[in-house]
């Protein structure tokens, strides 16, 4: 029954900050990414031996609320505890950084954290590697996939189930790639 408490606290949480947000490139709800996201974290804390699902699942629904609202790592802290805080900063981009070194930074601040951060970033590569948006130009969907790789590689060992899952989201990528 934990679960199911850090589950419903979290996206409780998460849906009063996101509350206006959408999909970007849709009229969807913010939360269908991060339910997708808590969704495939999950599942492979199914497959995973000593994996914390409660922990994991509150920083999936969790983690992009530094990046995408006006919520401060001290309220996170303060409602969820430091733990869950540094997770979702360590999954956060520095916008203090060039664009091109905000993934890779936040990738080695992720690699400092548990396993289960590690998922949760695998976890919303594969949320995200759907149909692109259709402003989308073709530099900007293979670079996309490409950073996919990089997010793959460097997470490699991380966890075996997501990692597979990931790969075939990449190979399916090809599709929008002409």
């Amino acid at each position: 029954m934990q679960l199911q408490t850090d589950y419903q606290n979290a996206i409780n949480y998460a849906a009063e900050r996101h509350k206006d947000q959408k999909v970007p490139g849709t009229q969807r709800s913010y939360l269908v990414h991060l339910t997708t996201v808590a969704m495939e974290t999950m599942i492979a804390g199914e497959h995973t031996a000593y994996f914390d699902r409660g922990f994991a699942v509150q920083v999936a629904i969790l983690h992009d609320l530094l990046e995408d609202t006006s919520t401060t790592f001290s309220e996170i802290q303060a409602v969820f505890g430091l733990k869950i805080a540094d997770a979702v900063l360590a999954l956060s981009k520095n916008i203090a950084l060039e664009s091109t070194e905000q993934i890779p930074d936040s990738l080695e601040r992720i690699k400092l954290q548990s396993k289960e951060v590690w998922a949760v970033k695998l976890a919303d590569r594969i949320s995200n590697m759907q149909k692109p948006p259709v402003h989308w130009d073709q530099f900007k969907i293979i670079a996309y996939q490409k950073m996919a790789r990089v997010i793959l590689s460097t997470l490699k060992g991380g966890n075996v189930y997501l990692e597979k899952r990931l790969e075939e989201k990449i190979l399916d990528y090809n599709q929008y790639i002409k």
